[in-house]
Order: C-alpha cells, then sequence, then structure tokens
C-alpha cells in the first residue's frame, strides 16, 4: 500500500490474513440501482470480483455483507439484496447462498452451510437500525460470523457504522483490493501529482464540493469548473447568468475560492460561453451565448463549444487530471456535449501517460454513457467517501483498520 498520511494512515492489505479454511466476512458495496428485480448497473458488484476471487483461491470461506437503499432500519422488499444473487453468480462463476438476514438463525445457517470455497450473500444490513448506529452488540453478532474480516466498501468508508468501524475491533482486519486501489490513487492525486495537475469540477451546486475545492487549491495547477456550479463563481464576478441555477448564499465562498486560487497562483477557467434554453426541458431550443453573460430569459444548461475546446485542451495537456461532477444536464442529450468531450478529452490523456482519476457520482454515470470507463485510469466507487477522503478527512473505515494494525 502507499505509505501513511493523515487521511491515508497505513492499513493491513489482505495478504496479512490467513484464510485458508477460515470464514472470511467481507464488506462489499452492493448498493446497486435495481429494476425491479434486476440490476441495472453491475459496475460496483463487478469492482470486488478480484478481491472475492483473490480470497477464494487461497481456500478462504466467503460471507458477504451490504447495503442498499436507505430502508432506515426497516425490513423494506424493494431494498432485499436477493437480486443481486444472480448478478453475482455470473461475475463469480459459481452459486451464492443467500440469507434472509444478516444476523440470527437465518445468517448463521447460511454461514454454516458454506464448504471451502462457498460464498454467502447476507441479507441488508440497513434493515437493523443497529446497523447505521454502530451498535456494539450487533457488531459482535455480525463478527460471530467470520474468522476475520476484509473491508471492500469503500463507497461506505465515511460513515461509523457497525460493519465500517464496529467490526474491524472484534476481529482481523485488512483492505481489499478495491479499497487498496481506491486509497493508492486517491492519495497520489492530493499528495503526489505529476504536473501540469488540472481538477475538472462539475454539477450542481457549489456548496457540494466547496471543501473539496478549497483543498484541491493546495495541489493543483488549474481548475476547470462547469456544470451548475459554475453559475455561482460567475455571478461572484459580476457577471449576469439569467434564471440559471444560482445558490446566493455560496457567493461569499466562490469569491474566496477565486482569492484564495489568486493568492496560490492556481488559474480557474469559467466558461466562456454556453448552451442556454429558455426551459429545464429536453426540447427546449437550444442557443449559444457569445460570451459569459446569460441573457435574463434564459438559463446555462451546458458549457458552449469555445469552453469546450478550452477545457479539452487544457485537460490534454496535463500530467494528472481529476474529475468530479458533469459539464452540464448530461442526462438530456442537447445538453451532454460539454460532459462527453471532457471524458474524451480524459480517455485521451490517459492514452498519452497521464493519470486520470474520475471521483464518482454523475462523472461515472457520464463514462456509463460514453463508455470511456476504461479508458481512465481510475474510477473511484467513492461517491462521497472520495470527496470527503479528498478533503483531508480521516475515513472511520479507514481509521478503524489502521487502529487495528497498531
Amino acid at each position: 500500500m502507499t505509505s501513511a498520511t493523515l487521511s491515508n494512515p497505513l492499513i493491513p492489505g489482505m495478504d496479512s490474513l490467513e484464510v485458508s479454511g477460515k470464514t472470511v466476512l467481507v464488506r462489499v458495496d452492493y448498493n446497486v440501482p435495481l429494476d425491479g428485480t434486476r440490476v441495472v448497473d453491475p459496475t460496483r458488484i463487478e469492482s470486488t470480483i478480484l478481491t472475492l476471487k483473490a480470497l477464494l483461491e487461497r481456500g478462504a470461506k466467503l460471507v458477504l455483507i451490504a447495503h442498499l437503499g436507505r430502508p432506515k432500519g426497516q425490513r423494506v422488499e424493494k431494498y432485499s439484496l436477493k437480486p443481486v444473487v444472480a448478478e453475482l453468480e455470473r461475475c463469480l462463476g459459481r452459486k451464492v447462498v443467500f440469507a434472509e438476514d444478516c444476523v440470527g438463525n437465518a445468517a448463521r445457517t447460511a454461514v454454516d452451510s458454506l464448504q471451502d470455497g462457498g460464498v454467502a450473500l447476507l441479507e441488508n444490513l440497513r434493515f437493523h437500525a443497529e446497523e447505521e448506529k454502530n451498535d456494539p452488540k450487533f457488531a459482535r453478532e455480525l463478527a460471530s460470523l467470520g474468522d476475520c474480516f476484509v473491508q471492500d466498501a469503500f463507497g461506505a468508508m465515511h460513515r461509523a457504522h457497525a460493519s465500517t468501524a464496529g467490526i474491524p475491533a472484534l476481529l482481523p482486519s485488512a483492505a481489499g483490493l478495491l479499497v487498496e486501489k481506491e486509497l493508492k490513487f486517491l492519495t497520489g492525486v492530493m499528495e503526489d501529482p505529476h504536473r501540469p495537475y488540472v481538477a475538472v469540477l462539475g454539477g450542481a451546486k457549489v456548496s457540494d464540493k466547496l471543501a473539496v475545492t478549497l483543498r484541491l487549491l493546495e495541489s493543483v495547477d488549474a481548475i476547470l469548473i462547469g456544470g451548475g456550479m459554475a453559475y455561482t463563481f460567475l455571478h461572484a464576478q459580476g457577471i449576469e447568468v439569467g434564471k440559471s441555477l444560482l445558490e446566493k448564499d455560496r457567493v461569499e465562498d466562490a469569491k474566496g475560492v477565486l482569492k484564495k486560487a489568486a493568492e496560490k497562483g492556481v488559474e480557474i477557467l469559467l466558461p466562456s460561453d454556453h448552451l442556454v434554453a429558455a426551459e429545464f426541458k429536453a426540447d427546449s431550443p437550444v442557443e449559444t451565448t457569445r460570451t459569459q453573460a446569460i441573457p435574463a430569459d434564459k438559463m446555462g444548461l451546458d458549457i458552449g463549444p469555445a469552453t469546450i475546446e478550452l477545457f479539452a485542451k487544457r485537460i490534454r495537456s496535463a500530467k494528472t487530471i481529476f474529475w468530479n461532477g458533469p459539464m452540464g444536464v448530461f442526462e438530456m442529450d442537447a445538453f451532454a456535449k460539454g460532459s462527453i468531450a471532457a471524458a474524451e478529452a480524459m480517455a485521451a490523456a490517459t492514452a498519452a501517460g497521464a493519470t486520470t482519476v474520475v471521483g464518482g457520482g454523475d462523472s461515472l454515470a457520464v463514462l456509463k454513457k460514453t463508455g470511456l470507463g476504461p479508458k481512465m485510469t481510475h474510477c473511484s466507487t467513492g461517491g462521497g467517501a472520495s470527496l470527503e477522503f479528498l478533503e483531508g478527512k480521516l475515513l472511520p473505515g479507514v481509521a478503524a483498520l489502521a487502529k487495528k494494525r497498531v
């Protein structure tokens, strides 16, 4: 693993565990989108397979624990993990036992039925309110199902729950291969980037990205800002943004970012033109502005062609690129060009030897839409976890593994 840092202290890898003939409790992130009983996007399942196969090859029995959705401590059928079984069996190429609960007789029966090389998936952890409360008794019940613990759900490690913070205090524990990869690349872009280092930030709100933007100013050479958050930055410079999304209570924060960037010599690039429409509709007539200003009766919904050209050029010339957030309303084809262009430029940069890291969320949806995910160096499964890590926070799940090593 990478060297220890404040946000990434030294934590043990799977080779520190003796797993042959043992039952390994594995926390995975199977919070996947479902269409009834079918998994719509199996990316998070697929991302765990290397870890699972590595453990199986060493003779382990696997007990997988995960959450899905926000059932708020109640058994809610639409949040059952049962539909995940078929997709998991396809990815693993072997039978998976499903337990109707994650603790109690159902869980114990499923675990006891496993032979060496067997795999069981337990029902949604969040069907029990004790999971999110990090209840010690619940953590002990979960821990009793395994001989050791592997944490491979990076997307849940920013929560101090029983399955992320409680279990590592009770069992020999280690990071899975996915978690190791996440920590390696996210630490790398923050602490040891090849230059020029460019961050591409988008999405709806400045408030969602303020902390990570301020932290990025400590390490990047330039930040390219698109999406809805760009309009708050433009407004902070006295530029008219019409009916565009605007966080008036964050204008002063935006001014603070611009001031700090100037002091540190970090270039902030904002859209020089926009795709605009009168209404937030897919079929609304689209116009391109010639300047940064947006007419009073229009709203910005994507970056314009001049901005696309500028942003793409800066991305392709960088050696390290971090991207979080789309450049426009990419769900509507008319306003997806900016996001697609950013993804294409990052793919080109990767091919030219750059390190490209995509920070989860809607950016991954853009890559799914374009099929460019495999062209990136690393696509984080973390979402909120990746942003909090990049803000410099010590994630509870990381801290729990580090304490266990000590």
